[in-house]
C-alpha cells in the first residue's frame, strides 16, 4: 500500500506542475520564447489568495477567481511592457529580459509584502479511507489530481474546436502566413499569456494548499520543475506538458521515498537527461524543419 500511497502523491504533484508546465509550453509553441517570469506569476497569486482570505475574509472559492484575474492581467500586461517590444529581437535578448522581470517580481513583492513567510490557511481537510482503512487519500489530493484533467480536456477542446484556438495553432505554425490569412498575431500572443498566467494562479492556490507557505521566491523552484516537465514532455506540446508533470511528480516522490530527500533533484534532471540523450524532442514533441 505504501507503493500505491506515493504513487498518488506524486500524481498529485505532478497535476500541480503540469498545470504550469502548460503554461510555459503554450507561450513557447506560439510566442517561442521562455518566460522564465511564469515561476513569479505563480508568486502573486498565492499572495492574492492568501490576502483574499485573510485580509479581505472571503471564501476560498472567492479567492481563487481573484487570484486568477490578477495573474491573468499582470501576464498580459507584462507581455505588452515587456515581451510585446522585443518581438523582432533575439532569443536571447527576450531570455534576459524575462529573468529581468522575474527578479522585478520578487524584489516587488518583498518591498509589499516583506520577506517573512506567511502560513497559508487549511483547505480541503481530511481524507478518503480505501482498502480497509489501508490507504489514506486526501481531498486535496483528489481535488488537485481532478482539476488538472479537467484543465486539459477543457483546454484541449479550446485549442482545437474554437476560433481563438486555431488561430493559436496557425501561430504556432508560421506567423507571417497566420498574418497573412487576417490574424492578429500580437493579440493571440497576449491571450496565451492571460490564460498562461491564470493557469499559473490556478496551480499557486494549489500548491500553496498542500505545502502552506507563501514567500517572494514561492515560484521559482515550481517554476523550474515545471519546466522542466514541459521539456521532458516535449516543450511547445500540450500534452507533452501534461504527461511530463505528471511523470515528473511520480518520478520525485519516489526517489524522496526510496533513495534520498537531498538526491531527489539530481535523480529528476538525470532522468531529463538521459530521456533527451534518447529523444532530443522530448516524449510527445516533435522535430520541425526550418528553412534556411
Amino acid at each position: 500500500m505504501a507503493f500505491l500511497s506515493y504513487l498518488i502523491s506524486g500524481l498529485g504533484l505532478g497535476s500541480v506542475y503540469a498545470i504550469i508546465a502548460l503554461g510555459y509550453s503554450m507561450v513557447y509553441g506560439i510566442a517561442k520564447m521562455l518566460n522564465f517570469a511564469h515561476g513569479d506569476v505563480i508568486m502573486v497569486g498565492a499572495y492574492v489568495s492568501f490576502f483574499a482570505m485573510t485580509v479581505a475574509g472571503v471564501p476560498f472559492a472567492v479567492s481563487v477567481p481573484a487570484a486568477v484575474l490578477v495573474c491573468t492581467l499582470l501576464g498580459m500586461t507584462v507581455e505588452r511592457l515587456a515581451y510585446k517590444p522585443l518581438r523582432q529581437a533575439s532569443s536571447l535578448a527576450v531570455l534576459i529580459t524575462a529573468i529581468g522581470v522575474s527578479y522585478f517580481l520578487q524584489n516587488g513583492a518583498q518591498l509589499l509584502w516583506g520577506s517573512d513567510t506567511k502560513i497559508y490557511p487549511t483547505i480541503l481537510p481530511g481524507a478518503v479511507s480505501l482498502f480497509g482503512g489501508q490507504l489514506s487519500v486526501s481531498y486535496l489530493t483528489i481535488v488537485t489530481i481532478l482539476t488538472c484533467i479537467l484543465i486539459m480536456v477543457c483546454l484541449m477542446l479550446f485549442i482545437n474546436k474554437t476560433r481563438t484556438g486555431k488561430a493559436m495553432r496557425a501561430c504556432s505554425e508560421d506567423k507571417g502566413a497566420a498574418t497573412l490569412m487576417g490574424i492578429n498575431v500580437n493579440k493571440i500572443i497576449s491571450i496565451t499569456f492571460a490564460i498562461g498566467s491564470g493557469l499559473a494562479a490556478i496551480a499557486a492556490v494549489l500548491l500553496c494548499a498542500t505545502y502552506p507557505s507563501v514567500y517572494p521566491t514561492l515560484g521559482s523552484m515550481p517554476g523550474i520543475r515545471a519546466f522542466t516537465a514541459a521539456v521532458f514532455g516535449g516543450i511547445g506540446s500540450i500534452p507533452g506538458a501534461f504527461l511530463g508533470g505528471l511523470l515528473l511528480g511520480v518520478i520525485e516522490t519516489f526517489a524522496k521515498a526510496y533513495i534520498s530527500t537531498q538526491l531527489s533533484d539530481a535523480i529528476v534532471f538525470a532522468v531529463l537527461i538521459i530521456v533527451l540523450l534518447i529523444k532530443p524532442t522530448g516524449l510527445l514533441g516533435h522535430k520541425i524543419s526550418e528553412k534556411v
